[in-house]
Parts: C-alpha cells; structure tokens; sequence
C-alpha cells in the first residue's frame, strides 16, 4: 500500500462490467488522467473511478509541443508509478504513437503495459483503420478502450487540435466508427472535441460507455488532463477544461469538486461544450 493511502477507506475495484453497470444504471463514471504515484493516490481518496496514464505527459509534464515524440518505454515507466498509488480505480493506459501499427506491434505493447506497468486495460486513437487491432487484443482477453473525434496522434493530418464531426458526412462518419469500435470488442470509448449532441447520439446508440472529453454532458463519463483541471498547465488551455483548484484551498477538495461536479452532471457546462 502507498503510504499516503493509509486513512483512505477500501472501495470495491472498478472492473469492465462494473463500467457497463454503470452505463445501464445512468451512473456517471469519472476519469482524469495521472502520471505519478503521489497524485494517484490522491485520486484514490477522491473517488475517481477510471485513471488515464495519457502520452499527454508528453506535453503536461515533459514540456513538448505533441504528444508523438513519447516512447513505450516512458509510458510503462509512468503506468508502474501510477499503479503503485492506486487500489480500486481502473487503470488505463495510452499506447503511444505507432506503437499499434499492426496486430504483432499492439500485441507486444499492450503485453507491456498491462504485465510491466500494472494497466488493466489500453487505449488506442483511430477509427476503422484500428477495428482489426481492437478486435485481436478483444479476443485475447485485453481490455481495449477506443478513442475518436479528436485524435492528438493525428494532429499533423488534422491540421490542429480541431474540433471533429461539425459537417453531416463527418458526424455519420464518426458514429458509424463507433459503431464499429464497439462490434470490435472495445469495452471503453473517449469521445474527444465532438458537438455535445453528436456525443449523446453516439452514446445513446452504442453498448459500451463513453467518456467525453469537450464532448458535452451527454456521455456516460467525464475525463480531463489533471494538470488542466488543476489550472496549473502552462499557456492557454482548452476551452473544453475548468480550473477546479480556483476557489478551494487544496488539491483534494478541487478533486473532490470535479468527482461531485461530474457524478450530478454539472460539468461539462454549455461554455465547457461544442
């Protein structure tokens, strides 16, 4: 046990069908991502029921300008980190640029990830094109979370960090990927940078839970970059985030502020949406 969890009262893990309970239920889940074991831990006594060890570190904590120069080897490193601050949360992690290429690639890092760096469960970016990879990690028992709309891997095809799915041909594009996604044997979906309404379409028609990010109140979760929710990311931050530290007195009640905000449906706002 992380020592900083000495005083946090057990919870009952949060596992894939406890997620798909949730979605069934109306229950909203809550995510941020995380990088270290000290801040996991606070996200352990806060209540957070799925953390992210996003290749955003890349940007957040390594001061880059993307998140493509981030290798396997770090995101392993920063998971195990995570892992040890944490008991009852899901634990996911990104894979990081090209390292899902082909089926042999995703295989052998996703085997990384979860074995070296305590994940249980991987997040890849990409639509159709991934729906085969998605598909073989499925059928060999690993957790799979997709993600679409804004995809940051993709940042130099998108032209920037755009918002996704405004044109009709665009939105059914992005509905029928996720469609897809699902049928592939996906257990998560992030919607990221999409209209809310779009958001609450693919929600409503799809099986497994969505986690929206800029993607309106509408999904059955809510995830957002830590240090963006801290208000402590260097430059200008999304529009999509909120500084939940301004106007409390402490990290853990800024949490405590996003998990509440987020369980009653409060955040994301229409200011906070697209």
């Amino acid at each position: 046990m992380y020592a900083n969890q000495a005083n946090t009262p057990e919870r009952a893990a949060i596992t894939v069908p406890v997620l798909r309970q949730r979605k069934s239920a109306g229950d909203k889940i809550v995510s941020l991502t995380c990088y270290d074991a000290s801040f996991a831990a606070h996200l352990e006594s806060a209540g957070v029921d799925v953390v992210l060890v996003g290749d955003s570190l890349g940007m957040v904590v390594q001061g880059l300008s993307s998140t493509l120069p981030v290798t396997l080897d770090q995101m392993v490193y920063h998971c195990a980190a995570v892992a040890r601050g944490l008991r009852s949360p899901l634990l996911i992690a990104d894979m990081p640029f090209m390292s899902y290429r082909d089926v042999p690639t995703a295989l052998a890092t996703a085997t990384r990830l979860l074995a070296e760096g305590g994940a249980a469960m991987v997040k890849l970016e990409g639509g159709e094109w991934v729906t085969g990879i998605v598909r073989a990690l499925a059928e060999r028992d690993v957790p799979v979370c997709a993600h679409i709309g804004l995809t940051p891997q993709s940042v130099h095809k998108l032209g920037g960090y755009r918002v996704q799915g405004k044109q009709p041909a665009d939105a059914e594009r992005l509905l029928a990927e996720a469609g897809a996604l699902a049928e592939a044997g996906a257990d998560l979906l992030v919607l990221e940078c999409v209209p809310a309404e779009l958001a609450s379409k693919i929600t409503n028609e799809i099986a497994i839970p969505t986690i929206g990010i800029g993607a309106g109140v509408g999904c059955d979760g809510q995830v957002l970059v830590l240090y963006d929710m801290l208000g402590i990311t260097p430059g200008r931050r999304p529009r999509f985030s909120k500084d939940f530290l301004r106007g409390h007195d402490s990290i853990d009640a800024a949490l405590a502020a996003y998990v509440n905000a987020v369980r009653r449906s409060e955040f994301p706002g229409v200011e906070h949406s697209f």
